[in-house]
This record gives C-alpha cells, structure tokens and sequence, in this order.
C-alpha cells in the first residue's frame, strides 16, 4: 500500500514538473512555481532597451536570438542568450506612449530558477539606458 502511494505521488512530482512559459512566449523544461523573472519599468523607447539588452547580453554571454513577438502586437520585442550556462529570456513591451516594460528571466539547464542572474542582467540593462541617456 504504500509503495502504491509512493509510485503515485512521483508520478504527480513528475508531472508538475515540466514546462513553464517564458517572457518571450514560448515554453521550456523547468520546475514551476518558482520566482525566475525580474520585471522592471522605464522611461526609454523600447527601440533603445533593445539594443542595450542585445549589448549586454553580448557581453555577459552569447546572444541566441532577438526578434518580435507578433503573438501580442508588433510593439513587444523578445531576446535570448545564454549567460553562465544559463538561458536567458529578456521582454520588451511598451506599457503607454512613454513607458516601456522590461522582463527578464533566467532558468539553469536542468530547468531551476536563477532569480540572482535575472536580477544583475536586468540590473546591467539599466545601467547601459543610464549611460546611453548622459
């Protein structure tokens, strides 16, 4: 009986434990219910976070992809990378006319959260809007 209830409460581990959406939309292996992303708000045309979001992956690791997420509109731009031998999801999106909405989430290759890499690149992303706007 209890081998039985064993076996059944992995299976149900095993099955929580699969895919979670990223920022950018998509889907990738990972536990979920876990904090993975950092969201930050500023004052910049997405165009500019863009790029800086491209540079500062560049930097920390290598740049995977970038593009338009036309799930939504054709207004949120997405950008990919991997930092650390991490995956990382990086959202553009325009909340209003002046303000843009950044996330960014990290996840490990065996799919656990890496909320402290998420937080530095966002952290890097606004250091570069800072030294681009002087």
């Amino acid at each position: 009986m209890k081998t039985k209830l064993f076996v059944a409460l992995f299976a149900v581990a095993l099955v929580t434990a699969g895919c979670v959406d990223t920022v950018t939309g998509g889907k990738t292996m990972g536990v979920p219910f876990i904090k993975d992303k950092f969201e930050g708000l500023y004052n910049v045309p997405p165009d500019v976070i863009l790029a800086a979001a491209k540079e500062v992956i560049k930097k920390d690791g290598v740049l995977t992809s970038e593009g338009i997420n036309y799930t939504e509109t054709n207004q949120v731009k997405v950008v990919q990378g991997r930092v650390n031998q991490c995956a990382v999801w990086v959202r553009i999106a325009p909340v209003d006319a002046k303000v843009t909405s950044v996330a960014v989430q990290a996840r490990t290759n065996s799919g656990g959260s890496d909320i402290d890499l998420a937080h530095q690149i966002a952290t890097e992303i606004a250091v570069s809007l800072a030294s681009r706007s002087r």
